[in-house]
């Protein structure tokens, strides 16, 4: 499977998910779709499609956000310096669709790692693990929780 920024998928995309992935946006807290999912299955690029996190890796950090404790493949994930609202963070975006996806902070859950990966719904599509072997992500199931 080929994961890549194209035109055709930015121009699909809500007015939310184009500030967001596109404009470095942030949605509210406690709005987006997938603050509160627990379903099995993983959570890809909106754009590109390149898988990023696990509901495995899920958990609920309280913050309104979905929060992980680590990308599905790290390889997929970009982490960068962002000193923007006054503030020093570390942003994380898609490596192959250069998606703004949110921010990581080292305040984690301590016996996983100790990272909470903070992720805008609006920059994800979330694939259920019943779903992820006709979608192509069938390589992923190992790393996702049966129902």
């Amino acid at each position: 499977m080929k994961f890549e920024k194209s035109q055709e998928a930015v121009d699909r995309l809500t007015p939310e998910q184009r500030r967001i992935t596109q404009e470095s946006g942030t949605e509210r807290a406690f709005t987006g779709e997938y603050n509160r999912n627990k379903k099995p299955g993983i959570y890809v690029d909106v754009v590109s499609g390149e898988p990023l996190f696990a509901s495995t890796d899920k958990f609920d950090s309280g913050t309104g956000w979905p929060s992980f404790t680590k990308p599905i493949v790290a390889a997929n994930v970009n982490e960068v310096r962002d000193s923007t609202h006054g503030m020093v963070r570390t942003e994380v975006r898609s490596v192959h669709a250069d998606s703004h996806l949110g921010h990581v902070f080292p305040d984690g859950p301590s016996d996983r790692g100790g990272l909470r990966y903070c992720i805008n719904s609006a920059s994800l599509r979330f694939i259920p693990r019943e779903e992820m072997e006709t979608e192509g992500y069938g390589e992923y199931l190992d790393q996702v929780e049966e129902v």
